[in-house]
């Protein structure tokens, strides 16, 4: 069977190691993205292998270095021959008071949120548009949309241009790729998990379900977005937030 194969940047933990399984469990040949958790993805790719059968190609790349992804997207061609899907799940978060925050952090955050999508799309694309077909799902945030909290200020405007990088690549890639957000609120990964239990619960307080999300069920859009059932969403973003008050 000729499966399909997608990569995941930043794949070896939470949400983009949630999105992993889920499209593992679809059937897809995987490409794990990660930067330094390296024991993570090999750990992962066994799983994947033994429990679905599918094959998985790690791949170790700054998604912010352009040479990095280019030799990154090189490689899968070489390895695979295809990219059906591009999940750009990679991410940064370093919070801290707008006075403290120095330009090289903000940039790094910048860096890493919106410069990797726009390179990994960058040359993924080509291969698409060669193609003819392909899915581009890119994972922003609520707070690139709410912008609540001054101290993820980097954070928050490195979601809002996914956001607007979303649409710009739907037009620019149309009419034989889509370009679609997954918007996720708060969700239950390990690095949730280990900030202040306090805060965790206040914060639980302003969603409407009272909790906050599985990984698992932002996979389950993501993976939406990539099936032919969503074939006619093209340059949408889609919160999964629980209901924020």
């Amino acid at each position: 069977m000729d499966r399909k194969v997608v990569l995941v940047t930043g794949a070896s933990k939470g949400i983009g190691a949630a999105i992993v399984r889920k499209m593992a469990s679809l059937d897809y040949n995987v490409v794990i993205n990660y930067l330094t958790s390296e024991k993570e993805a090999l750990s992962l790719q066994k799983e994947l292998e033994e429990k679905y059968g599918v094959s998985v190609f790690l791949l170790q790349a700054d998604v912010s270095s352009e040479i990095e992804v280019k030799e990154m997207v090189d490689s899968i061609l070489e390895h695979f021959s295809k990219i059906d899907v591009l999940i750009n799940n990679a991410a940064l978060c370093q919070d801290n008071y707008y006075n403290e925050k120095s330009s090289f952090e903000f940039q790094k955050v910048v860096n890493t949120n919106l410069v990797g999508p726009f390179l990994t799309s960058k040359y993924v694309g080509r291969q698409m548009i060669l193609q003819k077909g392909g899915v581009i799902i890119n994972l922003s945030s609520t707070n690139g949309i709410d912008t609540e909290e001054v101290y993820s200020m980097d954070y928050d405007a490195s979601k809002a241009g996914v956001i607007s990088l979303t649409k710009n690549y739907a037009k620019a890639l149309a009419p034989y790729v889509r370009v679609n957000a997954v918007a996720p609120g708060w969700t239950s990964t390990e690095a949730v998990m280990e900030m202040n239990p306090h805060y965790l619960k206040e914060e639980e307080k302003k969603v409407l379900l009272e909790r906050f999300a599985k990984p698992e069920e932002i996979a389950n859009v993501v993976a939406f977005l990539a099936s032919e059932e969503a074939s006619y969403v093209n340059g949408a973003t889609i919160r999964v937030d629980g209901g924020l008050k």
